[in-house]
This record gives structure tokens, C-alpha cells and sequence, in this order.
């Protein structure tokens, strides 16, 4: 899996440089950490070299980090698969809470769009160019974002339970 990571890696930095901050294996999967203004163009490049041919988008999911600095609370992470050669790799990239807007990835691969309208829905994220982008699960009228770690989880009053039985 080194010698994957190492190719992704050495192709990303030819192409992208300073733009690729992190690459490093989790768990024996390679994840690449790249600033958000490069990551379409990115992902595109990774679909599109003959080399790497990741041409599946397995995963587009959203996370809250609301201990991290300011400018990294939220994550967009992509994990594309590359079917022949069984590849599979992660990209990743941190927004902050004043710019959650990131272009949209649908017209690079379809299945993105269902799965951007779930973020969006889920955590706020506003992927730009988005050809339908609404509330895909939750009701319109929520003003809020239920996967944002923003409230408390269980009833403040109770004293039997607190968030730390929640992973917070």
C-alpha cells in the first residue's frame, strides 16, 4: 500500500505542490490532505490520469471538529476507488464555520449529487454549482443542522447522562 500512497503522493505534488499538506496511511489506506481551493481540480486529475484512474467515488461524507482550530472545524473527505487495480484512496480538506462552500463534484461523478445534498442537509455545507441543492432527509423548515456537535445531546436537567456517553 506504501508504493500506492507514494505514486498518489508524487503525482499530486507534481501537479498541485504546496496545495497538498498532508499525505500518510491510516489503517492501510492512503489519505491525502489538500487545501480546499484545489480540491476539484484534484479529484478530477485523479479520475482522469491514466495511472490512477480513480474512477469511482465511493464515499463523500462531512464531519464537525469543533475542538480543532477555527479554521478546520468542518472536513469533506472523498474516497475514490480505482476498480481494476483495486486502489483506494481518501482526500480529505478542512473548512471553517464562516466558509462552508466548496464547488460541487456532481459533474465529475453523478452519484455526487445525492450524496452533497445529504451534507448539505446534514451539516451545512454548501457545495457550489450544485445542480438541486435542498434538504434530501430532513424537513425544510429546520433552521438548523443535526450532525453539527452544537447541542447537547441528552436533557441538561438529567444528571444520569452526560455527552461523554456520547464520544463528546
Amino acid at each position: 500500500m506504501s508504493e500506492l500512497l507514494d505514486l498518489v503522493k508524487n503525482k499530486l505534488e507534481q501537479k498541485f505542490g504546496a496545495a497538498v499538506l498532508t499525505s500518510e496511511m491510516h489503517y492501510d489506506f492512503p489519505v491525502f490532505i489538500l487545501e480546499k481551493h484545489i480540491v476539484k481540480e484534484a479529484l478530477q486529475f485523479l479520475k482522469e490520469d491514466s495511472d490512477l484512474n480513480f474512477h469511482f467515488l465511493t464515499t463523500l461524507c462531512g464531519t464537525h471538529y469543533p475542538d480543532l482550530e477555527k479554521d478546520k472545524e468542518f472536513a469533506l473527505m472523498y474516497q475514490l476507488h480505482n476498480m481494476p487495480k483495486n486502489w483506494r484512496i481518501r482526500i480529505k480538506t478542512f473548512l471553517s464555520r464562516e466558509h462552508l462552500s466548496i464547488p460541487t463534484v456532481s459533474d465529475i461523478w453523478k452519484t455526487a449529487n445525492w450524496m452533497e445534498r445529504q451534507e448539505y442537509d446534514f451539516f451545512g455545507f454548501n457545495f457550489e454549482g450544485h445542480p438541486n441543492l435542498k434538504r434530501i432527509l430532513n424537513m425544510d423548515e429546520m433552521n438548523y443542522f443535526p450532525m453539527r456537535k452544537e447541542y447537547p445531546l441528552e436533557d441538561m436537567q438529567r444528571e444520569d447522562k452526560d455527552d461523554k456517553m456520547f464520544g463528546r
